[in-house]
C-alpha cells in the first residue's frame, strides 16, 4: 500500500481541529467567567479570558482549513499548556483511575499540535507556500 502523509495531516488536522472546537463554542454557551475568575485568582486580569477564543475556536479553524497550519498549531499547543497550568497543575504525575495519564487528553491534543508545527499542513491545505503553513 502507498503512503500518503499529506492525507494523514489532512485527518489530523481536521481530528484535532474539530475536537478542541468543540471545547470553544462551549466557552460560548457557558461564558467565560469561570475562566476569568480562574484567572482573578492568580493575580492576572480577567480579559485575557479572551484567548481562549483565540486558542479553542480560532487556531482550530485555521488548522482544520490548513490556513498558517503551523502558527495556529503553536497557539494551540500554548493554549493547551495555559489550560495544564490553570486548571490541571495538581493533575501532571496523576494516573488515573483506569491506568492512563490523568492529562491524556490534554497531552494527546498538546502533542498532535506540536507534530503539526513541524509538519505543516500539508498538500491538502489552503494555504501551503508560507513559512508558516
Amino acid at each position: 500500500m502507498r503512503k500518503n502523509n499529506d492525507f494523514g495531516l489532512l485527518i489530523l488536522r481536521i481530528t484535532i481541529g474539530l475536537l478542541m472546537l468543540l471545547h470553544g463554542i462551549s466557552k460560548f454557551s457557558g461564558g467565560l467567567e469561570f475562566i476569568s475568575g480562574m484567572l482573578v485568582e492568580k493575580g492576572l486580569p480577567a480579559f485575557f479570558a479572551y484567548g481562549v477564543i483565540i486558542g479553542e475556536v480560532l487556531a482550530p479553524i485555521l488548522i482544520v482549513v490548513g490556513f498558517r497550519t503551523r502558527i495556529a498549531a503553536l497557539i494551540y499547543a500554548f493554549n493547551c499548556l495555559v489550560a495544564v497550568l490553570m486548571a490541571h497543575s495538581q493533575d501532571i504525575f496523576k494516573i488515573s483511575d483506569h491506568g492512563g495519564w490523568e492529562l491524556e487528553l490534554l497531552g494527546l491534543y498538546f502533542f498532535t499540535a506540536l507534530a503539526l508545527f513541524f509538519t505543516g499542513g500539508g498538500k491538502f491545505a489552503l494555504s501551503k507556500n508560507n513559512n508558516w503553513d
